[in-house]
């Protein structure tokens, strides 16, 4: 079974689409930002636990980010969709396109 992980009540699989909520820090200034995509893969444990999330930006070029679980500079995770992965890291998608991806993981 794909890994599985929680970030505070929040619990996501590798598969799912989430979008995570980030703080950052400009001049002094403090917004909110969004990035939102597919969980391709869940490493490590306990304090070095990191997961990384895939999205199509413009032009179909595909974007990928790492993120520290217990980073603080993450305000939140919300699950979008929830995904049926059969492995535990989904680097196969990278060359899938969204129609492709959206069928091999039947997202709901």
């Amino acid at each position: 079974m794909a890994k599985q992980t929680k970030h505070g009540e929040t619990t996501f699989n590798v598969g799912d689409q989430i979008k995570v909520f980030l703080k950052i820090l400009e001049e002094g200034k403090e917004r909110e930002t969004v990035f939102s995509g597919l969980v391709i893969k869940i490493k490590g444990r306990g304090d070095e636990k990191t997961f990384t999330v895939r999205k199509i930006g413009a032009a179909q070029i595909g974007i990928e980010r790492i993120f520290p679980l217990n980073s603080p500079w993450i305000k939140k995770i919300e699950v979008e969709k929830k995904g049926r992965a059969r492995r535990a890291k989904l680097y196969y998608l990278r060359e899938k396109s969204p129609k492709e991806i959206k069928r091999k993981l039947r997202l709901n």
